[in-house]
């Protein structure tokens, strides 16, 4: 929709994780490349040993995890793989960044252990996507429009999109805790909790945890995930988008069900299939969901 009807090929998936999407990704299209950035190191190499084999064997080709920081992108370091079957060596040296793949010598071991590598030689990215409100763990401003910045310099010259999610309402704004059960996760009842600390209206700011309650074994596991929150606000986060050099942005906008009605549920929940869409304005609810799409050209 906002690239011409060019079809994206190069995905960037920043405080990936496992690097799920990515995979799904890879998946799709066997020209299509992927690119993870994360802090945690443990997840990145859980993503490679678990995530690509259900791609394929040409999945380790075509997909690069960094460990480090989005805000230093270019002091990443490569997370390398060698699994039993697969051996690969990357070669980014004769590699034009706009428009080829990255090539991979099957020939040369290059172990398990990190080695920095600069983004820039990798294809330049259609899309580029931080989900998982990633972007409520950058606190300041200047942070925020760096981080866009260097998101804004890794897209395609040709035409790319930068994608987030945000979460809010008024709900989002006081002290919270929503719990919600899936009766088929890891083949036991798993009671997960999401705890929302009180929210400091001057900082705009609130610490996160989610809990996990495995009731078959009667086992309760707190602060599994703990996070310091900046909960960003749409006109900020379209006001920074701007001004690190996006030339549109969009708002993607769904109303969430009702905190009070559903403290606790089921699975997904009352109103999974309610679908976005594209607003200019929006009213105020108790909880809603967005999308935030920069377009870079």
């Amino acid at each position: 929709m906002y690239v011409g009807g060019r079809q994206p090929l190069h995905l960037q998936e920043d405080f990936c994780g496992t690097a799920l999407l990515s995979t799904e990704w890879l998946r799709t299209d066997p020209r299509r490349t992927a690119v993870g950035l994360d802090l945690d190191l443990e997840a990145l190499n859980w993503c490679m040993e678990n995530n690509i084999n259900i791609v394929g064997a040409d999945g380790y080709s075509r997909i690069f995890l960094f460990h480090g920081n989005v805000l230093q992108p270019n002091e990443a370091k490569l997370v390398n793989y060698e699994p039993a079957e697969l051996i690969r060596s990357i070669k980014l040296d004769e590699c034009d960044k706009k428009d080829c793949t990255p090539q991979v010598n099957a020939s040369t071991s290059i172990g398990t252990k990190s080695s920095r590598i600069n983004t820039e030689q990798l294809p330049s990215r259609d899309i580029i996507c931080a989900f998982n409100y990633s972007c409520c763990c950058l606190h300041s401003r200047k942070d925020l429009v760096l981080y866009f910045r260097h998101v804004l310099s890794a897209l395609s010259k040709k035409g790319g999109i930068f994608v987030m999610d945000l979460y809010g309402g008024t709900s989002s704004e006081q002290k919270l805790r929503l719990q919600r059960k899936f009766p088929n996760f890891t083949a036991t009842n798993v009671q997960y909790t999401w705890e929302q600390a009180e929210f400091d209206i001057v900082a705009r700011k609130t610490r996160i945890s989610l809990h996990f309650h495995i009731q078959k074994q009667q086992k309760k596991m707190r602060d599994v995930f703990s996070y310091s929150w900046r909960l960003w606000s749409l006109p900020e986060i379209k006001d920074c988008l701007e001004e690190a050099g996006f030339k549109s942005v969009h708002f993607w906008l769904r109303e969430m069900p009702d905190t009070h009605e559903n403290r606790s549920t089921t699975g997904f929940g009352a109103g999974r299939d309610v679908k976005y869409e594209e607003v200019k304005s929006f009213q105020q609810q108790d909880a809603w969901n967005a999308y935030i799409v920069g377009v870079a050209k």
